[in-house]
C-alpha cells in the first residue's frame, strides 16, 4: 500500500490540475494515470452483482475490489481538479457518475472552442512589425490544438495555408514557394523562413545586401536585400556577377 502511496504522490506531481479549460488534454492525462494506477476498468464497468446471502467468497472479492477502485479512482479525479471545481463535484458517488458529468459539461464546451480556434487559425495574418518566426511557432501552436481537438488537417494544406499568411515585404518568397513542384513539409516550411530571415551578412560599401543561399537544391541564385525597401528581390548568378555575391550558404 505504502509502495502504491508513493507512486499516487509522484504520478501527481506531474498532472496540472484541471481548471476548466482544455478538457481533452487533462482527460488524456488523467486517463494515463488511472490506467498506471489499475483503476480505469470502472469507468466502464458495473459493480458486480455478489447477491448477498448466497454469493461465494470470488463475488464478494470481486465486489469488494471493485469498490476499492471505485474510491480510488474518483478520489484521483476529484485530486485532479482545481479547488473550485473539486467543491463542485466531490459529491458525486462514484467515479463513472463524475467522469460522465466532466464530460458532459466540457466536451460541449471544447466544441464551442474548435469553432475559435477555426477562426482563429483563418483569420490569422503575419505582420512585418514581428518576427516572422515567431508568428510561424504561433500558427504551428494553433494547429497543435487542432490535433487536440482531433481536427487533423492535411499538412498539405497547412503548409499552403502559411505561405498565404506571410507578411507583404515576403511576397516573392510567397511566390517562389507557391511555384515549388514538390510539396513543403511543415518542418522544411520553417527552417526556410528562418534561414531567410536569420541569414544576414553586411557588406560595406553597398546599398545591397547580397547573398546566395540553396534551398534543397531548388533554389540556387542571389538574394539581394535592399535596406531601404521591404521587399527582397531574387536574381540570377548571372544578373548579379558585378554585385558583391558571397558563397554559396546552407540555410
Amino acid at each position: 500500500m505504502a509502495a502504491v502511496m508513493r507512486h499516487m504522490a509522484a504520478n501527481f506531481s506531474k498532472l496540472e490540475k484541471f481548471e476548466g479549460v482544455d478538457f481533452r488534454r487533462w482527460q488524456k492525462k488523467m486517463q494515463f494515470l488511472l490506467t498506471s494506477m489499475n483503476v480505469v476498468s470502472v469507468l466502464t464497468s458495473n459493480i458486480p452483482e455478489d447477491h448477498w446471502d448466497d454469493a461465494t467468497m470470488e463475488q464478494m472479492r470481486a465486489r469488494s475490489k471493485w469498490e476499492n477502485d471505485d474510491y480510488v479512482c474518483r478520489g484521483l479525479i476529484l485530486n485532479g481538479m482545481s479547488d473550485s471545481l473539486f467543491d463542485i463535484y466531490q459529491n458525486v458517488e462514484s467515479s463513472r457518475e463524475l467522469w460522465d458529468s466532466l464530460e458532459a459539461k466540457y466536451m460541449a464546451e471544447d466544441a464551442s472552442s474548435k469553432k475559435f480556434l477555426v477562426s482563429n487559425f483563418n483569420n490569422y495574418k503575419m505582420v512585418d512589425s514581428r518576427p516572422v518566426m515567431e508568428q510561424y511557432n504561433e500558427l504551428l501552436s494553433i494547429l497543435g490544438r487542432f490535433t487536440q481537438h482531433k481536427m487533423n488537417m492535411d499538412e498539405a494544406i497547412s503548409v499552403s495555408c502559411i505561405i498565404d499568411k506571410l507578411p507583404p515585404s515576403w511576397k516573392d518568397f510567397k511566390h517562389m514557394l507557391k511555384h515549388k513542384k514538390e510539396e513543403l513539409t511543415l518542418v522544411e516550411l520553417g527552417s526556410h523562413q528562418n534561414g531567410i530571415f536569420n541569414g544576414r551578412w553586411n557588406i560595406q560599401n553597398s546599398d545591397l545586401l547580397i547573398f546566395v543561399i540553396e534551398i534543397n537544391d531548388y533554389l540556387q541564385g542571389a538574394v539581394t536585400f535592399h535596406p531601404c525597401q521591404t521587399f527582397v528581390t531574387y536574381l540570377s548568378l548571372s544578373q548579379s556577377q558585378s554585385d558583391y555575391t558571397l558563397p554559396s550558404a546552407k540555410t
